[in-house]
């Protein structure tokens, strides 16, 4: 993970990540059915869900779309 992000900000990417895996098993999708249905790599799945990775809108809008959910609904996360 880039260094240059405060703690918060890791932090602010951990829950993105545990919020995109919560949606991911509720709907009983494998990471890499995720992977294959968003056209992602299934690598950068998991490092999105680890809060590895600051993922864009477009790979945002991507996962919404394969968890048949709108973004709002993804970024659902608590404060």
């Amino acid at each position: 993970m880039n260094t240059s992000y405060t703690i918060e900000e890791k932090e602010y990417l951990q829950r993105i990540g545990a919020r995109i895996k919560q949606l991911r098993l509720r709907v009983g999708l494998s990471q890499e059915k995720l992977s294959f249905e968003s056209g992602l790599d299934r690598t950068y799945v998991g490092s999105v869900e680890r809060g590895e990775r600051n993922i864009s809108l477009i790979n945002l809008n991507k996962i919404a779309l394969a968890l048949n959910i709108s973004i709002s609904e993804l970024l659902k996360i608590e404060q």
